[in-house]
């Protein structure tokens, strides 16, 4: 990857980006962000991304990609920016589908005319998902990568990866990982006293987010491109998630703490999801090395900082070696 021509990365201030931008910047590539006009998107460019050239980016807006790409005339492209919520898109398919489909289809687009009239080699990265439901969100994903698979076939450097879960401190707090993290802190510090869950029974392919992005990062950097998944290879129940929480939170049994509501079963809901990491060992000499166990207590670490604190944003929760 060039260290003189920067990398543009879409979603720089989602979990993700953020781990994407600061991996990048360790190499001395400079990194382009984009982000939603948000109080969150502008405290987490401040905490986490100080090193960064942020931009503001409506995926809506139809003449966003072209002057952005003029400008920045980035060697690599991460698209990261989208929905990410199941549950959501389930209120708002035709929203989900613009931002997860008719969006990335605009970005290829565009990129293709800016290579076209630049002749710079530019290459490209869509993320994708490996929730495979009924659901809005993935049918949005699936044609996203139909849109990539296009691309590839007139010509551009394009590949997607279909991310199994992967979790950080940075996961917002209506994801499940955390809202379990975070009420273990509060239960622990005597601020909350039950966690409520839906369907408890899944088992899902649990990674820690900055073990996916290096994966993410080096999907650009294959001889040709490839698409793959990227996991763990391993597949934990949502109870084993709890169990990890409440240890590392120093609390006992969970089991008298946990409360079922109904309200919160997803429907299509698969009972086991879980990655093959074959492919991508081969391909890109990369695997998931942080523990699931690590990964979970990173993430109740970081939030009893937070309710200790009242500091939502540091650098030092990025890193799960830095607690210890």
């Amino acid at each position: 990857m060039s260290r003189d021509q920067p990398a543009l990365v879409t979603g720089v201030t989602g979990q993700d980006g953020v781990y994407l931008a600061r991996s990048l910047r360790a190499l001395g590539v400079p990194v382009v962000g984009t982000r939603q006009d948000t109080a969150l998107a502008r405290a987490r460019a401040s905490a986490y991304l100080s090193d960064v050239d942020v931009w503001v980016l409506d995926l809506l807006d139809p003449m966003g990609f072209g002057p952005l790409l003029s400008e920045v005339r980035p060697s690599r492209v991460f698209h990261l920016a989208g929905s990410t919520s199941v549950a959501a898109s389930w209120d708002d398919p035709a929203g989900t589908a613009a931002v997860n489909d008719h969006a990335v289809a605009r970005l290829l687009a565009d990129v293709r005319a800016h290579r076209d009239r630049t002749g710079e080699d530019v290459r490209v990265f869509v993320a994708s998902t490996a929730v495979d439901d009924p659901s809005p969100y993935a049918r949005s994903k699936r044609a996203a990568e139909e849109h990539v698979r296009a691309a590839r076939a007139a010509g551009l450097w394009a590949v997607s990866a279909r991310l199994h879960n992967h979790e950080s401190p940075l996961r917002e707090p209506q994801f499940v990982t955390r809202k379990i993290s975070r009420t273990a802190a509060a239960i622990a510090l005597g601020r909350a006293d039950s966690l409520t869950l839906g369907n408890t029974a899944v088992r899902r392919d649990w990674g820690h987010a900055r073990d996916l992005v290096e994966g993410v990062r080096r999907m650009l950097e294959q001889e040709s491109p490839t698409d793959l998944e990227l996991g763990t290879g391993v597949a934990h129940g949502l109870l084993d998630l709890v169990t990890c929480a409440f240890a590392a939170a120093g609390l006992g049994d969970a089991t008298p703490y946990l409360r079922t509501d109904e309200t919160l079963l997803r429907p299509g809901d698969a009972a086991e999801q879980v990655a093959d990491p074959a492919p991508a060992l081969a391909a890109l000499g990369w695997r998931a090395t942080t523990p699931f166990a690590r990964m979970v207590t990173h993430l109740v670490e970081t939030d009893l900082a937070r309710l200790r604190t009242g500091v939502d944003h540091s650098p030092a929760y990025l890193w799960p070696e830095q607690f210890h």
